[in-house]
C-alpha cells in the first residue's frame, strides 16, 4: 500500500495512547496489556446485516487491545431512524454515540437542544482534528461549539441532471452544455419524438426543482451569491417563479411522467434524463443502481451549506460515561486504515478480495494524495450479507476504492472538496424557538402543494398564490422577520 502524506499514515501510536484514556469505573475485563475494556454503544442508521455480528467480532478484537474499547453497534432501519432516536435521547436511555445530520437525527436541533456533548476539548489533540478539512470543522460548530466528529466526504450540495447514456450517445446530445432546467427543452422535445417509450424527464415524489438558494428553514432563506443575506420566502423568487412556470410547460407538453407527484423510483421505467444529488464519480453508482450507463453534468456550481457539510456526523452522548474513550474510538476509525476498511467493507478473503489496478492507473495517479496501489473486490454472494452505508462510521478517504472506481476517486473528491464554495450564509444556524409555531406549519402546507408544484403537475397560475395564502397565514414573515434579525446579527458579528 502507497500513501503520499502525513496523515495518511497509520496511526499506531496514537491509538495506544488513546488507549490509555479514562475508561469504565470498577473490575471487568481487560486486554492482553491488562486495561480494563469499555463497552461503547453506537446507534447507527442503516438496515441490519446477515454478518454484522461476525464482523463486529473482528472489529472488538482489533479495538480491545488498541484503545480498550469494545463495540455493542445498534442499527436502526431508514424509515425508523427519526423517531427511534427521539425516543432514545428523550428518555435517557443509556447509549455513547450516534449518527446525526443535517436530514436524519437533526443535528442542529439536538445540539441546541442539549443532548450532545460538548467536543472542542476532547478532539482538538486528535490526529483526525488534523487531518479533516477545516471547513467540516467549522459546520460541525453550533453557537460556536463543536458537537460532532464529521464524516469527510464530499462537502458541497451538487444538484445534477443525469442522462441515459444511450441516448445521448443515439443523438450526439451534447450533455456536458447542459445546464439549466431551459437548456434541457430542445432534447426533451427530441426524446419524445424519437423514443416514444421513454419518458424525458422522469421525476418522482421526492423531487424538488432546482432551487438557487440556501433553504435554511424550508421555504426560507438566502440566494446564492446574495452577499447582502437578504432573507427570501423561496416562492416569491422570480427564479423559483420561472422555474414552476418551465415545469408546467415541460408536463403539459407531456415531456414529464403523468404520475411525478406521487410517484417512487421505478427503475424499469425508461428515462432519458432525471435529477440526482451529485458527487464526484456519481455515474458510476446511479449507473449500476440503474442496470446501464449513464453520464451526468452539474445543474449549478457546487455551493457549501451547513446542511451540505452536515451531511454525516458521530455525536456523543452529553451523558455518556466513557466520552474519552468514544472520541479515542472515532480517531482511531478516521486514521487506522485496517479499521475504517473492516468496518465499511467487512472481513478480507470473505467479504472482498485485493485487486490489481491497471498499470496506466497507477501511473495517472503517481504523486496524487489518498491514493492505495491496489483496489479491492467485492464478493457478489458475501455483498448481499453485508453492505453498509459507508459514511456513517467515518471519514472516506482512508477507505479503499472499488474494482470498477478510478485508483485516484479520493484525490478527486479531494479536488472537489476545494474546488466548493462556500455560500454567503455558510456558517449561520438559526434558532427557531422565537417562532418554532410558524415552522411546525410550514411541512404541512410544503406537502400539501410541494410536490404537485415542484413536478409541473398543477398549473402554478391557480395554485402558487393558494401555498403563498396558506404560507402567510401559518406565519411565513414572522419566520423571514425573525431570521433576517438573526443574521444581520450573526453578520456583524462576523
Amino acid at each position: 500500500m502507497r500513501w503520499n502524506k502525513k496523515w495518511m499514515a497509520l496511526t499506531i501510536a496514537s491509538a495506544l495512547a488513546a488507549g490509555s484514556l479514562a475508561g469504565c469505573v470498577g473490575k471487568g475485563e481487560t486486554n492482553e496489556s491488562g486495561e480494563e475494556i469499555t463497552e461503547l454503544t453506537w446507534y447507527q442508521v442503516g438496515d441490519s446485516q446477515n454478518d454484522d455480528q461476525t464482523v463486529l467480532e473482528k472489529v472488538n478484537e482489533y479495538t480491545q487491545e488498541k484503545i480498550g474499547v469494545k463495540l455493542n453497534i445498534v442499527k436502526v432501519g431508514w424509515g425508523d431512524y427519526n423517531q427511534k432516536m427521539q425516543v432514545v435521547i428523550n428518555t435517557g436511555d443509556a447509549w455513547d454515540l450516534c449518527f446525526t445530520c443535517s436530514w436524519a437525527n437533526d443535528y442542529l436541533q439536538n445540539a441546541q437542544k442539549g443532548a450532545f456533548l460538548e467536543l472542542d476539548g476532547l478532539i482538538q489533540e486528535q490526529e483526525m482534528y488534523e487531518r479533516i478539512d477545516p471547513r467540516f470543522w467549522e459546520a460541525a460548530k453550533v453557537g460556536g461549539v463543536t458537537y460532532g466528529v464529521p464524516s469527510e466526504k464530499e462537502i458541497g450540495n451538487c444538484p445534477m441532471w443525469v442522462f441515459t447514456k444511450e441516448y445521448v450517445d443515439k443523438y450526439d446530445i451534447p450533455y456536458e452544455e447542459i445546464h439549466s432546467l431551459e437548456d434541457l427543452e430542445p432534447w426533451l422535445k427530441l426524446i419524445k419524438e424519437k423514443e416514444p417509450d421513454v419518458v424525458p424527464l422522469y421525476l418522482t415524489k421526492d423531487y424538488t426543482a432546482p432551487t438557487y438558494m440556501d433553504k435554511i428553514q424550508d421555504p426560507v432563506g438566502i440566494e446564492y451569491g446574495d452577499d447582502s443575506l437578504t432573507v427570501k420566502n423561496v416562492f416569491e423568487t422570480e427564479r423559483m417563479k420561472s422555474t414552476l412556470a418551465t415545469m408546467r410547460k415541460y408536463y403539459t407538453e407531456g415531456y414529464i411522467n403523468k404520475d411525478a407527484a406521487t410517484a417512487s423510483d421505478d427503475k424499469s421505467i425508461k428515462r432519458f434524463v432525471t435529477k440526482g444529488d451529485g458527487q464526484p464519480y456519481a455515474e458510476l453508482i446511479w449507473g449500476k443502481d440503474l442496470g446501464y450507463e449513464v453520464v451526468a453534468t452539474q445543474i449549478m456550481d457546487t455551493k457549501i451549506t451547513n446542511a451540505s457539510a452536515r451531511g454525516a456526523l458521530t455525536a456523543v452522548n452529553k451523558n455518556s460515561e466513557h466520552p474519552e474513550k468514544a472520541i479515542a474510538l472515532l480517531n482511531l476509525i478516521n486514521t487506522d486504515e485496517y479499521l475504517r476498511n473492516l468496518l465499511n467493507y467487512g472481513i478480507e478473503g470473505v467479504h472482498w478480495e485485493k485487486a490489481e489496478p491497471d498499470a496506466s492507473e497507477v501511473e495517472a495517479a503517481e504523486g496524487k494524495d489518498y491514493v492505495y496501489d491496489f483496489k479491492i473486490k467485492l464478493d457478489e454472494a458475501a455483498k448481499k450479507d453485508y453492505s453498509v452505508p459507508y459514511w456513517v462510521q467515518g471519514g472516506l478517504f482512508n477507505t479503499y476504492v472499488l474494482d470498477n472506481e478510478p485508483l485516484d476517486k479520493w484525490a478527486t473528491f479531494k479536488e472537489f472538496n476545494d474546488a466548493s464554495e462556500e455560500a454567503p450564509s455558510f456558517g449561520f444556524d438559526f434558532d427557531l424557538d422565537p417562532v418554532s409555531t410558524q415552522v411546525a406549519g410550514f411541512r404541512n402546507v410544503l406537502d400539501e402543494f410541494g410536490k404537485s408544484l415542484y413536478t409541473g403537475s398543477v398549473d402554478p397560475e391557480e395554485y402558487l398564490p393558494q401555498l403563498q395564502k396558506k404560507l402567510e397565514a401559518t406565519g411565513v414573515q414572522d419566520v423571514i422577520d425573525e431570521m433576517q434579525s438573526q443574521i444581520d446579527e450573526w453578520k456583524d458579528g462576523k
